[in-house]
């Protein structure tokens, strides 16, 4: 890997890791409905324009139906699920459960798709959800008042990730990145729409909270999608997908350093089974002793 591609992920890492602090700031004063729409509706457009540059606007009205439902699954749903765990969990927790996303696109496309699945990476399936569970162990609380509820829609979220990653390669596999990632962010914002005018604040809105809103939409949003084609052109989808390893590390920095959260020993341990989970769910580690063949 070229040093600027490594630079590049270490910068689209700190970027999404950054996603969940800005949530966590925002999503008092505006709320999930709202701050998802303004999250999605200003990503769409920043990449709206540069979409039509390249030609896409077209191809994405010929396949509006099939990006429609991506637009639901990879971003109103999971973004709307992040913002409501967000008004009480801190971002390293949500940050660390977001990095079992490849792990249900693996679980999804076996069962969906009947892509193959080697022992060896059923194996990581299953150390990634063990760890989800050390993760989540003593805060599923139900009770009122209780972070159950706020758990559930954190770890639920990738499982939407995953489903539109394979509706994608399904329905969508002709579809350039650029073309998907635009018209998924217009579906979004069309979807969230009712939703964030029937719940819009009626208190004004804090500069810290739009200035928090702001960055979401476009930096960790919009720009971060153009980071992400960058490197998948540049080292392939593999290699890029490796960003997942890093996004953690910045979340749980960012909320302790900003926020001052607590680094408690079972999110350490429940990031670090999670992430050795994954790494053999994608064969990018093998374990001691075997071959490629599963």
């Amino acid at each position: 890997m070229r040093r600027r591609d490594l630079l590049d992920l270490l910068l689209l890492a700190a970027v999404w890791g950054g996603s969940f602090l800005f949530m966590r700031m925002a999503v008092p004063e505006f709320g999930p409905g709202p701050l998802m729409e303004l999250r999605v509706g200003l990503a769409a457009l920043t990449l709206l324009p540069l979409a039509a540059m390249r030609g896409k606007l077209p191809l994405i009205a010929r396949h509006w139906k099939a990006i429609l439902v991506v637009g639901a699954l990879n971003s109103a749903v999971p973004f709307l699920l992040y913002a409501y765990a967000a008004q009480s969990l801190g971002a390293g927790f949500m940050s660390v459960a977001n990095a079992v996303t490849p792990v249900w696109g693996a679980v999804v496309g076996w069962l969906w798709l009947k892509d193959r699945l080697p022992w060896m990476r059923a194996l990581g399936l299953a150390i990634a959800l063990l760890g989800i569970v050390v993760l989540v162990w003593d805060k599923l609380d139900f009770t009122a008042g209780g972070d159950g509820p706020a758990v559930l829609a954190a770890v639920s979220a990738p499982l939407f990730y995953g489903i539109a990653a394979n509706w994608t390669k399904r329905f969508l596999s002709g579809v350039d990145a650029l073309s998907n990632a635009t018209g998924s962010m217009i579906a979004a914002s069309l979807v969230l729409a009712p939703l964030a005018i029937a719940t819009w604040p009626t208190q004004p809105v804090s500069w810290q909270a739009w200035a928090a809103t702001i960055a979401l939409a476009l930096v960790c949003t919009g720009a971060a999608y153009i980071m992400f084609f960058r490197l998948i052109a540049s080292v392939g989808p593999t290699a890029a997908v490796s960003v997942t390893f890093l996004v953690p590390v910045f979340g749980v920095l960012w909320g302790v350093w900003f926020l001052n959260e607590a680094l408690t020993p079972q999110i350490l341990s429940g990031a670090a089974v999670i992430l050795v989970g994954t790494a053999l769910a994608l064969g990018l580690v093998r374990w001691p002793g075997t071959h490629t063949r599963g």
